[in-house]
Parts: structure tokens; C-alpha cells; sequence
């Protein structure tokens, strides 16, 4: 899953937030959903619009910040 050709982050849309390519639903409101034990079919029918691909990017996504290493 290439999560770069789903999620966008730009200054001037929800103060530069992670979200959805073409909506104004962060990536963060996804992720909480799952957290909180939603479902993919959930999801679709709170957020129409919503794909499987964009809830899979925002998962994939998640993971490439969870291996994120920092160096102090």
C-alpha cells in the first residue's frame, strides 16, 4: 500500500493536518474510529465517500510513523 497517493498534508486545509486526498477527513479521525473498534463498514457508512484503499493508507500510514526512529 502506498498510503503517499491517498493521504495529503497541505498548510492552507485543516492546518496542514494529515488527511484524505480530496476530503477534509483526517487521518487521525480514521485512526480513531479503528482505535475505539470500528469498523471498515463503519466507517463507509459514517463517511460515504470513504474507500477500503483509504482506510488501508491510513493504517499503512500509521505504521511508517510508528517506525519512525529519533535521535536525541
Amino acid at each position: 500500500m502506498n498510503w503517499q497517493e491517498h493521504i495529503v498534508s497541505t498548510p492552507d486545509v485543516l492546518k496542514g493536518k494529515p488527511r484524505l486526498k480530496g476530503t477534509r477527513i483526517p487521518v487521525s479521525l480514521i485512526l480513531g474510529y479503528l482505535a475505539n473498534g470500528a469498523t471498515t463498514e463503519d466507517l463507509r457508512r459514517e463517511f460515504p465517500d470513504l474507500k477500503q484503499e483509504d482506510v488501508a493508507a491510513c493504517l499503512s500510514y500509521a505504521r511508517d510513523l510508528s517506525e519512525f526512529e529519533v535521535t536525541v
